[in-house]
């Protein structure tokens, strides 16, 4: 059965991991306590969309990436091919610092 939570906390981690930093670090920045976040990666607590902003503003992750890569998980669990639509300048990944391309692509006319 796949379970949100953990599938949100799995993709919170990963991101941590992928920019070397500890569960201390990421939780002071969110202003989260480490077991609450702990819990969250763990996949034993919900988090609020609050805290869940929180969280993604302390990684310097848009929301909407997490929240995407997440329904990706997801799609894969339940055997669906979903096309990446997402531009390749929101996805791009920075530097050692461990920021997210924040670009904006231009918006071009439809029709």
């Amino acid at each position: 059965m796949i379970v949100l939570r953990r599938e949100i906390g799995d993709v919170l981690r990963d991101a941590r991991q992928r920019q070397g930093r500890t569960l201390r670090e990421v939780s002071s920045a969110a202003r989260v306590s480490l077991g609450y976040l702990s819990e969250v990666e763990r996949g034993q607590k919900e988090a609020s969309s609050e805290l869940l902003a929180s969280i993604c503003d302390a990684l310097d992750i848009p929301m909407s990436l997490v929240l995407r890569e997440v329904s990706d998980r997801i799609a894969v669990a339940e055997g669906l091919l979903i096309p990446d639509t997402v531009p390749a300048d929101l996805t791009a990944w920075d530097g050692p610092e461990g920021t997210w391309g924040r670009r904006r692509p231009e918006l071009a006319p439809i029709g």
